[in-house]
């Protein structure tokens, strides 16, 4: 691990500490916790994911009419009355 230094305001500190002692960890690990959601929400997949996820949905939605892409203005009315 890496050691590091962060400034919270007191409230932050009093929440932390409080949640820690709930959870019978320390205010590091809570503080890891909440780095690691961050970063698994905020990182963008590279792009083998992206490329695999694009891969997963060929063929899933296919059209009723072969000629959809071409006439899709035909279709609209149709899809919106049902």
């Amino acid at each position: 691990m890496v050691r590091t230094q962060i400034h919270l305001a007191e409230e932050q500190y009093r929440k932390l500490r409080t949640m820690a002692g709930s959870k019978g960890v320390s205010i590091a690990e809570i503080i890891r916790r909440s780095v690691d959601n961050t970063l698994e929400a905020e990182i963008m997949p590279d792009r083998d994911e992206l490329r695999a996820r694009a891969c997963a949905v060929f063929g899933i939605y296919k059209d009723i009419e072969p000629d959809v892409a071409e006439n899709h203005d035909k279709y609209l009315p149709e899809t919106y009355q049902a």
